[in-house]
């Protein structure tokens, strides 16, 4: 093999490895993204529900516990790392931000548009469904975000 075939070969490699890289990197992200959101998306629909509450107040509880808990997930690395909490906020809001409002969007147009499950009490097993289903939804629109972010840099590894 001359040499210029093997320097081909590398480099092909060599991106390969760094495409696998960015995608573990993107998907590691939603996940982590997806416990945050997920978590404050899944309690503000449990208390929401728990008090009665109607399906607007309902939603705006679950969204903003949602942007809550993937912020504090996603800030708890950078602030343990004596990160100033100004510093990892921006961080966050920039590579948090995008990955939860997308996820958010995804998981409230789910829950809204599945017969049944705004009208549910926590005892109905389609609340439980339409929770999973959700959570299924918002990873799966968050994931492309996040390969994106990852390849232009914005998101990396805390």
């Amino acid at each position: 093999m001359d040499s210029k075939a093997h320097n081909h070969e590398h480099h092909m490699m060599a991106e390969t490895k760094t495409e696998e890289g960015s995608l573990k990197l993107a998907f590691s992200a939603t996940l982590h993204c997806l416990i945050g959101c997920g978590l404050g998306e899944v309690v503000g629909m449990i208390l929401a529900t728990w008090w009665g509450w109607g399906n607007v107040a309902s939603i705006a509880l679950a969204v903003s516990l949602g942007f809550v808990f993937g912020f504090v997930l996603g800030m708890w690395p950078l602030l343990r790392a004596k990160m100033s909490f100004r510093k990892a906020f921006r961080i966050i809001l920039v590579a948090e931000g995008v990955s939860i409002l997308v996820m958010e969007t995804a998981e409230v147009l789910v829950q809204v548009y599945s017969p049944g499950v705004m009208e549910a009490s926590l005892t109905d097993g389609i609340f439980w469904l339409g929770m999973f289903l959700a959570l299924v939804a918002g990873f799966l629109a968050a994931l492309p975000i996040n390969i994106i972010l990852v390849r232009r840099g914005v998101r990396h590894q805390h």
